[in-house]
């Protein structure tokens, strides 16, 4: 347990600021998602945002020598896509985009799957599922929750839609650290891990697969992780506190409305 931080209540005001900026961002991009525009511009209009309005850090740039201040993973890329001026978005593509802001020292992560014009039924089933897997571990969180419950209520909703998930990458424990402990798979076994306790903050990011679960590596950029049958893949992710009774979602958009009550 030593190596799991836990934030005192100031501690957690200020992760509530960086994880509404984070939202902010979303909020503020995702309308900008349209055929043609590229992922390097819909970087840098991030990038300007955070950096002029909002006046944080986008925590990517240069963090282990990402060269970008968001990712965007479209498609079959799974997580940790580079943005591009030669990668164009087209009609029916979908595309994850996350954002990290550091605020004050303390980091807000998030990430949402937006749908680039008309998108196929197929490619909507699987945003939808994948969120729906986040919203049901988010649900059970509260003291005394495993993280085992958390892999597994994710792990069984997606199989239970014929979906699978990704394993080799993970939530995340974040605060003034990007990443700190514990990790937070997304399959598991109810009943195991690590037991949550109030003022734990971490991230849950469900990455699930239309295909097989199995992931590839670009070696040329070191990043971009696609899915190595070439199947779509889709990701949802909010940075969380767990409270006394539950749970804060700190990176909650405005507009997003939770089938659970959360508490402070």
């Amino acid at each position: 347990m030593s190596n799991i931080a836990i934030k005192s209540a100031d501690d957690i005001e200020g992760m509530r600021r960086a994880g509404q900026l984070a939202a902010e961002v979303l909020e503020m991009i995702a309308p900008k998602v349209q055929p043609g525009i590229s992922t390097g511009e819909l970087d840098r209009i991030c990038h300007d945002y955070i950096v002029d309005q909002q006046n944080a850090i986008p925590a990517p740039l240069n963090y282990k020598g990402f060269p970008k201040s968001i990712c965007t993973s479209v498609n079959d890329v799974i997580c940790h896509g580079i943005p591009s001026d030669t990668k164009l978005l087209k009609q029916g593509d979908i595309i994850n985009i996350d954002v990290t802001v550091i605020k004050d020292g303390w980091h807000g992560d998030t990430s949402i799957m937006v749908p680039v014009g008309k998108v196929a039924p197929h490619a909507d089933r699987l945003m939808r599922v994948t969120q729906e897997c986040l919203y049901k571990a988010l649900a059970i969180v509260k003291p005394g929750t495993r993280l085992g419950d958390i892999g597994e209520i994710i792990q069984e909703h997606a199989e239970g839609c014929y979906y699978s998930v990704v394993r080799e990458y993970c939530g995340h424990g974040i605060g003034k650290v990007f990443h700190e402990e514990p990790q937070v798979l997304h399959y598991g076994r109810a009943g195991t891990g690590l037991v949550l306790e109030p003022g734990m903050t971490f991230t849950i990011e469900p990455m699930i697969n239309a295909g097989k679960r199995h992931t590839k590596l670009n070696t040329r950029d070191g990043w971009t992780v696609t899915t190595r049958d070439g199947r779509l893949s889709a990701q949802w992710e909010h940075t969380i506190a767990v409270t006394d009774t539950g749970i804060e979602v700190l990176t909650a958009r405005s507009d997003e409305v939770f089938p659970f009550e959360q508490s402070r």
